[in-house]
């Protein structure tokens, strides 16, 4: 007979025994609805910066790369570790340890929102002088950055306490309270930036005070929640020893994770090198056609979060068939949705290309583009969600080696075509597609030939 404490009683995660089907989509619906919200905020929000000036759009455009270093970091990276830990944990069915582990997350992105901070008042100005920026536009840039990263703790604890409950198997909650502040941003930023009535606003401080105000409810909303025993247990607090051994267990996800996400962002700028060699207007082409990308990123990101804890859950408590079964259903959903979509975009290429632009040479660059990217998003969109359940299962090896391939892939690719092959823009483009089909092969093939297995 086994006698157990209260806290590690050997139960069942509900996880472990409801359809797949029915918990990714309980998982991921909310997620994927922050998402796409968030994408049409960040359009808004360039409206916004439109209204104060074409310094301030400028300013905010050389704020944007760190700012998005940060946010993928927390959301997905880290994030990403934090909910992948918590799953397996309760997987396992060592609720002491996920108890620990909150107070652990937490203490991690204190430290790493200090980073930023830090980073923004010594490295960022350097780092937007080499971007281009100078005078107006780096004064504008450098007020938003300051505001956004001194208040950044807010920003990481709101991801982090979501990811806490994602990984717990609530993703309702942290998706009600994210999408209402992702909701009132909007509103909040137009007036702190261009004022009401007689006060004239706060200028580029405006939206970045907006976010951090916002990012605060949301995060106090949800460790409330997460407080009143929302995923059966009440966190640990007070008194807590610090364990690296539970930091290892956030850690050891989170920085392949980030790394993954740092590499994705490198390929995007030497890719984006590479096109600006031919110029405005093939720039302007290829902007139309990834951010076709950025439309689908959503669906990848909601379904491949709601794996992270499936295949986390079954991963802790050694149901590798389990955890090996749901990657693939949710990483063909994916794959299926995203490039059908792919698909349709690629036999009328011109019909999307007009959406935003008349300039024949525009339009040229992204029929060139989208006819040889867009047919293999389905490989990418296995690749993505993928790389989101090898968080939940511990195994980052293959999603790293992916990543770091497809930056060589495409950025070197992309220029040994215009300089070897004489390939022109086409030739980039290809090595773009090529890049994406390593990316999924090098995920998709390891895991179907050597399934998962072992300890979590």
């Amino acid at each position: 007979m086994c006698i157990c404490t209260k806290s590690e009683l050997p139960l069942s995660h509900p996880l472990l025994t409801a359809p797949i089907g029915k918990s990714l989509w309980k998982l991921s619906a909310p997620t994927t609805a922050v998402m796409i919200v968030q994408t049409f905020v960040a359009i808004a929000e360039t409206f916004i910066f439109g209204r104060l000036g074409t310094e301030a759009l400028a300013g905010f455009a050389l704020v944007f790369p760190l700012m998005m270093m940060m946010t993928m970091m927390a959301a997905g990276g880290m994030g990403g570790g934090v909910a992948a830990a918590m799953a397996r944990t309760l997987g396992a069915g060592r609720t002491e340890d996920a108890r620990k582990l909150v107070l652990h997350a937490l203490v991690l992105g204190t430290v790493l929102a200090l980073l930023f901070t830090l980073l923004a008042w010594t490295v960022a100005p350097a780092l937007y002088r080499l971007l281009g920026g100078e005078g107006r536009s780096l004064a504008n840039a450098l007020t938003y950055s300051n505001v956004l990263f001194t208040g950044s703790i807010f920003i990481w604890a709101n991801f982090f306490l979501s990811a806490l409950l994602r990984g717990g198997g609530d993703a309702a909650t942290p998706g009600r309270y994210m999408l209402v502040s992702s909701i009132a941003q909007v509103p909040l930023s137009y007036v702190l930036a261009l004022g009401v009535g007689g006060w004239p606003g706060m200028g580029m401080a405006g939206p970045a005070v907006s976010a951090l105000l916002t990012s605060a409810v949301s995060a106090l909303l949800q460790a409330r929640a997460l407080w009143s025993g929302k995923l059966g247990f009440v966190p640990a607090a007070a008194g807590v020893p610090l364990r690296a051994r539970l930091f290892w267990e956030i850690l050891r996800v989170g920085l392949i994770a980030s790394f993954s996400a740092f590499t994705a962002n490198l390929t995007a700028m030497l890719v984006t090198g590479l096109v600006g060699r031919f110029g405005v207007a093939a720039l302007a082409g290829y902007g139309i056609g990834v951010r076709l990308e950025f439309m689908l990123v959503p669906l990848a990101f909601g379904i491949g979060s709601g794996l992270t804890t499936i295949v986390g859950v079954a991963a802790g408590a050694g149901d590798w068939r389990r955890a090996v079964r749901a990657a693939w259903i949710g990483s063909l959903v994916a794959g299926f949705g995203i490039g059908a979509f792919g698909w349709l975009v690629a036999l009328f290429p011109e019909g999307w290309a007009r959406l935003f632009t008349d300039d024949p040479d525009v339009i040229a660059a992204t029929v060139a583009y989208v006819t040889r990217v867009a047919p293999f998003y389905f490989v990418f969109g296995i690749g993505m969600t993928l790389s989101f359940a090898s968080q939940g299962a511990g195994r980052m090896k293959a999603p790293f080696a992916a990543g770091v391939t497809r930056l060589f892939v495409a950025s070197l690719g992309g220029w040994f075509a215009i300089e070897h092959l004489g390939w022109g823009l086409p030739g980039v483009f290809v090595a773009i597609a090529v890049g994406i089909v390593t990316f999924g092969s090098l995920i998709a093939g390891p895991l179907l030939v050597h399934p998962w297995r072992g300890r979590a």
